[in-house]
């Protein structure tokens, strides 16, 4: 189990936070495994400095291939709190 800190743009980040969006899509280039946490930042890429907002999701299932998935691309599903 790995806590993997991700810059999280403003609009995404919103949708985590309000618990619209339950899912992130991501290059697989950490190995994201189910059980692992993703510690989202918020990033402003006008000013190139993250805004000081921060969420941690629990990853608990992980999409790697099929359905259109670019290779070396993930679909993670998040939920709050600790994964059992």
């Amino acid at each position: 189990m790995a806590t993997h800190k991700i810059k999280c743009w403003s609009e995404p980040f919103n949708e985590v936070m309000s618990g619209k969006k339950k899912f992130e899509y991501r290059l697989n280039d950490r190995n994201y495994e189910v059980g692992d946490y993703l510690y989202l930042q918020e990033w402003n890429p006008k000013s190139k400095s993250y805004t000081g907002r921060s969420i941690k999701k629990c990853v608990t299932s992980i999409l790697t291939s099929g359905f259109g998935l670019p290779e070396g691309y993930c679909v993670m599903s998040l939920s709050e709190g600790w994964l059992l």
